[in-house]
């Protein structure tokens, strides 16, 4: 069973939800819930909202991935969280759990991709080629034990996968990602990738909001960094 989302802020204009791995942002052809649903439901509930709730999706992860998740109250904060992720004015942290450590403690990995939307698939392109996106990564290592390692992950574009692809680039799927190359699945069928810390100008106010939530609650993310979650900025 799927775990619960989180609720992280909201105020008048905006949403913010940890969401669990395996939940979908949205609703998709699979019919199980979604976090955006979940949220309207929230709200419907927590404010006494009758009728239809609005709720605007301003970014997504992907639907192993766990953490944090905007969404828009309103329509003019929709639009300005949208516009804030368009313009790259928002700080993305991740963390990865890979199988080895990667040969370099940190570094910047850059490609071009493609997405393949029939088969939801990235992949590495030349940079000439058909449909080909820049795409930059930069990585550091935080912890090492048993064999695997804990790196953070700071996307400096919004490609589909992207973070999938640069971890396999270096021979190191993330845990659980069969797609990318990963040997076994994980045995509720996530990847080992979350969503620790998103920084993002308010929509109304002069303020930036610096969300944060902590990795699922289970073995695989039982590291000294997660245990003392702090500021990852």
């Amino acid at each position: 069973m799927i775990p619960q989302p989180t609720v992280l802020y909201v105020d008048n204009h905006v949403l913010a939800l940890g969401k669990p791995a395996c939940m979908p942002c949205v609703p998709d052809e699979s019919g199980d819930p979604s976090l955006l649903d979940w949220g309207k439901d929230w709200i419907a509930k927590r404010f006494q909202k009758p009728g239809a709730v609005f709720l605007g999706t301003v970014h997504r992860l992907d639907r192993p991935v766990s953490g944090v998740v905007v969404f828009g109250r309103t329509s003019k904060g929709a639009a300005r969280l949208s516009e804030a992720f368009r313009a790259h004015r928002t700080q993305k942290v991740y963390w990865a759990v890979l199988p080895a450590a990667p040969e370099r403690t940190s570094g910047t990995i850059e490609h071009s991709l493609r997405k393949d939307t029939t088969h939801n698939r990235t992949a590495v392109v030349a940079p000439d080629a058909f449909g080909a996106k820049p795409a930059r990564t930069t990585y550091r290592t935080l912890e090492v034990r048993a064999g695997r390692a804990l790196v953070e992950l700071r996307p400096q574009t919004g490609r589909p996968h992207q973070l999938r692809v640069a971890m396999a680039s270096l021979g190191l799927p993330i845990l659980g990602d069969l797609r990318y190359g990963a040997r076994d699945p994980l045995p509720d069928r996530s990847i080992a990738l979350h969503a620790v810390a998103l920084q993002v100008p308010h929509p109304t106010l002069d303020e930036v909001l610096e969300l944060q939530v902590a990795p699922p609650e289970w073995e695989i993310w039982d590291w000294r960094a997660v245990q003392d979650l702090g500021d990852p900025s």
